[in-house]
């Protein structure tokens, strides 16, 4: 048996010469032609190595038509090459049958400058290689511009612009929400769409509408149906969450996995080949639809999905006997299936079951993200899992954490036309300016030198609010001055009103949310806190960073991986960090990280300087963000999908 190997000719003019082995043509690449696209080489010919096991070695130099004709006559495959243990250490084209022996036919190569370069063909054909575009659906409850609550309205509205700008077709599927008040405005430039699809859950038939603009190149859809119109938030009012969320996001899910096939956007549909990403459990059911509903008859046999979570903590728990309100088929029960622990149940009699949908997102999809590298580990954990630990550590290979980014055009000193005064890093005197402004529409003394130290959230339990506002009388006894901007649990807004009262001239609560408010806040504050018991990206704290704003946040999720610890004595003495991290969680850890961030703004001006400028200029876009969830969805086409 013989092997023919391929390698690149280092010699110039070479005569044809018959059984003779010539040393520069004795390098050989064994795995194919990328060894040659590594180099910058015009090639016009190259060589062909034929071994044969007899103990002699002929080479041949293919460059003519004659060697073409003989390789045509002769056939060559793809064989293997292993050592005397039997493992494969190569790969070589092998011909069929053992032939005579070689020769080496002339061969040539240009050199230009005393360095070699790709012909521009290869090159075109390399990038185009490396370059995989995708049909992407975005499923998600909000995106902002028109619907938000919090990171997830941001994320759904900022990265599928970023996307469409790396050459990606991406349409965003949102509820179309109408409530009645001035934000209903945002919604006036979507087009309703002919099409009309009727879906069967619920025991009945509903008819959806969908609406769809075109920007940023970005298909926005947006599905309409009664349930999406009424006051309030996406989720609920000030009575609570609505009682038929479940519904509402079904109806959400169903409509997603048709718009790829029957909506017409742009003069043809997205087709079958999509990757769906689904954005917590309002957009679970995707993943099981395609699995359940679509694959069984041969649809979206080729299209992937992946659930990015974005907070764990909400899972669209219900009854189990809500499953049958699906449209699933009954034999996907398991995969929602979901039984609470003894010590959870409500009573003795109760048998603990129910349904799951984020839970059948994970044990569906081909790919789960998280919004953070540190959030992926900690859902693993029983403290960070909420009961779905187990599960996720099963699925591990397949998670990833992608730490979210900001947009760069909203979220700019430089540019942001809603605070007073303009800044960058090259010149900070603006921040000072919007200090004072902020302070003068508080009704708080004008004190530049005064430490103005901020918050902004919803005001709830994870967030820690809890924690401020019991160490605010030691706090208070500081020489500082604390602005909080937020809504949430109503013990919190009463507490926030208290606190304004006995603290007139040192504390401001802004109870609701205010966006120009958070933007003034962000770049007036001179400390940002955020002592969030578990956070699993935050945009509050890159915000800041990225104004200046020093943040002091708990050591946990995505606050871990973006705020980096000040340490004053590294780089010989110029420092590093970008803020605090303090742990454990308690009164006395973020009292003490506070106390120290005061005493170095106070007393270590160059210190402070450094922390404000290391944060501004760090790279929060999303472009970094788009490459790496590029990289899940090659990731997700290696293997065939993952259910049905």
């Amino acid at each position: 048996m013989e092997t023919l190997q391929i390698s690149q000719s280092r010699n110039l003019g070479h005569k044809s010469v018959k059984d003779t082995i010539f040393k520069p043509c004795s390098v050989v690449g064994q795995v194919g032609f990328a060894s040659f696209f590594s180099r910058k080489i015009n090639i016009q010919s190259f060589c062909v190595e034929r071994k044969l096991y007899k103990n002699r070695r002929d080479l041949i130099c293919r460059s003519s038509s004659s060697a073409q004709d003989k390789e045509k006559q002769e056939g060559i495959f793809l064989g293997t090459e292993r050592d005397s243990s039997g493992s494969i250490v190569g790969f070589n084209l092998v011909p069929h049958s053992a032939t005579t022996d070689g020769t080496i036919l002339e061969t040539q190569q240009n050199v230009v400058n005393g360095e070699q370069e790709l012909s521009e063909d290869i090159e075109t054909r390399e990038e185009a290689s490396i370059r995989t575009t995708h049909n992407i659906v975005f499923v998600t409850s909000e995106a902002a511009p028109y619907s938000k609550t919090g990171g997830l309205g941001d994320v759904c509205g900022s990265l599928p612009i970023s996307l469409a700008a790396r050459g990606h077709r991406v349409m965003v599927v949102s509820p179309r929400y109408l409530a009645g008040s001035p934000n209903d405005k945002k919604f006036a430039n979507a087009v309703e769409m002919e099409t009309r699809t009727k879906i069967y859950c619920f025991g009945g038939v509903q008819e959806v509408v969908f609406f769809h603009e075109y920007r940023a190149g970005v298909d926005w859809v947006f599905v309409d149906h009664p349930s999406y119109h009424r006051p309030g938030t996406p989720y609920g009012d000030s009575f609570g969450a609505f009682g038929d969320n479940q519904f509402r996001f079904t109806l959400l899910c169903h409509a997603a996995c048709e718009a790829p096939l029957v909506l017409p956007l742009g003069g043809y549909t997205y087709g079958e080949k999509c990757l769906f990403l689904a954005n917590d459990w309002h957009a679970g059911l995707v993943p099981v639809l395609l699995a359940a509903k679509y694959r069984p008859f041969g649809v979206y046999k080729d299209a992937r999905s992946v659930i990015v979570i974005h907070n764990l903590a909400h899972q669209g728990v219900e009854p189990a006997v809500t499953y049958k309100n699906l449209g699933l088929p009954p034999g996907w029960y398991k995969a929602l299936e979901w039984v609470f622990p003894t010590w959870a149940r409500t009573h003795a009699l109760d048998p603990g079951e129910a349904v799951n949908i984020l839970k059948s997102a994970i044990v569906t999809s081909d790919r789960i993200v998280t919004v953070s590298q540190g959030y992926s580990m900690e859902v693993t954990t029983p403290e960070g899992g909420y009961g779905l630990h187990e599960l996720l550590s099963s699925r591990k290979s397949v998670l990833t954490g992608i730490t979210n980014g900001i947009d760069a055009n909203e979220w700019n000193p430089s540019t942001d036309e809603l605070i007073p005064s303009h800044y960058s890093i090259d010149d900070l005197s603006g921040k000072v300016e919007c200090k004072i402004a902020l302070q003068k529409e508080l009704g708080l003394p004008i004190r530049p030198d005064c430490p103005l130290i901020g918050f902004i959230g919803r005001l709830d339990y994870q967030k820690g609010v809890d924690i401020i506002l019991s160490l605010m009388p030691d706090l208070m006894n500081d020489d500082v001055q604390f602005v909080m901007l937020g809504s949430g649990e109503k013990q919190y807004e009463d507490w926030m009103r208290h606190l304004e009262s006995t603290y007139k001239t040192k504390f401001r609560g802004w109870v609701g949310f205010n966006v120009p408010i958070s933007h003034k806040i962000t770049a007036g504050c001179d400390i940002l806190l955020m002592p969030s018991r578990f956070e699993p990206c935050g945009l509050n704290q890159l915000y800041a960073m990225k104004y200046g704003t020093i943040p002091v946040v708990h050591s946990t999720g995505g606050l871990r991986d973006t705020v980096l610890n000040f340490n004053p004595y590294a780089n010989e003495g110029r420092g590093e960090g970008t803020g605090w991290a303090f742990s454990p969680l308690s009164n006395e850890s973020l009292l003490g990280a506070i106390r120290i961030a005061v005493l170095t703004y106070k007393e270590h001006k160059s210190s402070w300087e450094g922390l404000m400028k290391r944060g501004m200029e760090r790279n929060s876009s999303w472009d970094n963000a788009a490459t790496e969830y590029e990289q899940v969805f090659e990731w997700a086409f290696i293997d065939p999908p993952y259910a049905g």
